[in-house]
């Protein structure tokens, strides 16, 4: 059935494209000459254009779990409270952006800084594709800006890093999790207070002992539910370092080598002295700083999937 929802949906995406092309040729040949439609001729156009931008997009979305929802995490880095507010400052920015292409999101652990800021947030963005959007975001990235927590005035950088996994169904990755192999402890949610933390229920903490992985969760009603949300991330999880793994041996075989260290970034964001947003892997950049901390980061996932390698077949 989902199967079938997601062709429907295609299918729509296609006929809508086909609408507009056809409406901005009737109103070329009915009011040629006519300022004000061939404005609104060419606006339809541009509409046409962005749409088929997004399909050829989703088209090279051919991975594993590129269809799936993501989980999305943020840990502040180097740069104390600057940091905490630069990992506030990218869950906004891609709040934004899951919210613009019509995706669900769902907040499910935060830790919030104690003077501004978070240390951490992980949270859930539903809908087709989102992992294969998201996975480009994955690596630590830099802001440079005047800090506004210096009363110099001083430049500061500061890091986060996100990462990224996919939403994986229970009977999906072939990862089997051992209920020997898992310390679960259960906590009441806290904090500063602030929109994301429920002071008021119980939270649950799941360290994986084999891998050493923690997962939490902290924003469902029941103790229950908050340990099924954990074991999804836990699970997704273990299912990327899985891949990973394979990854790796695959390029030990090739002899091959990529950092992959705090301090790597993928991406800098500098804000002073000048305005520039630069991916590192691509080359994309952009002096509309403001534009992607608002969620404007579509040119960057498609120069990531342009340039990355896709299955065989």
């Amino acid at each position: 059935m989902k199967e079938a929802a997601d062709l429907r949906a295609e299918v729509e995406r296609l006929d809508a494209i086909a609408r507009l092309l056809s409406d901005a040729r009737e109103m070329q040949a009915l009011f040629s000459g006519d300022a004000a439609a061939e404005s609104e001729a060419d606006a339809m156009l541009a509409d046409v254009r962005r749409r088929l931008e997004e399909m050829e997009t989703a088209a090279s979305l051919s991975g594993e779990f590129d269809a799936n929802g993501a989980i999305l995490s943020i840990n502040s880095g180097a740069g104390g409270v600057d940091a905490a507010d630069w990992t506030q400052m990218l869950s906004r920015l891609y709040l934004r952006w899951a919210e613009s292409k019509g995706y669900e999101t769902r907040v499910v652990d935060v830790s919030e800084a104690e003077e501004a800021g978070l240390k951490s947030i992980t949270f859930f963005v539903r809908g087709r594709n989102a992992y294969g959007m998201l996975e480009s975001e994955r690596g630590v990235h830099r802001l440079v800006r005047i800090s506004p927590f210096d009363a110099a005035h001083r430049r500061h950088t500061s890091f986060a890093a996100v990462d990224v996994v996919p939403e994986i169904e229970s009977n999906d990755g072939g990862v089997e999790i051992k209920p020997d192999d898992l310390r679960i402890e259960t906590f009441k949610s806290g904090g500063a207070g602030g929109q994301y933390v429920n002071k008021t229920e119980s939270a649950v903490r799941i360290v994986h002992l084999p891998s050493g992985i923690i997962v939490a969760s902290q924003q469902e009603r029941s103790q229950a539910q908050n340990r099924d949300v954990a074991m999804n991330i836990l699970r997704a999880r273990l299912v990327r370092r899985a891949a990973e793994e394979r990854d790796r041996r695959l390029s030990d075989l090739r002899g091959e080598r990529q950092a992959n260290e705090w301090g790597s970034q993928i991406r800098s964001y500098v804000l002073q002295p000048y305005q520039l947003v630069k991916d590192h892997r691509t080359g994309e950049e952009t002096g509309n700083a403001q534009a992607v901390l608002d969620g404007e980061i579509d040119p960057f996932i498609w120069a990531y999937l342009q340039q990355r390698p896709r299955p065989p077949g």
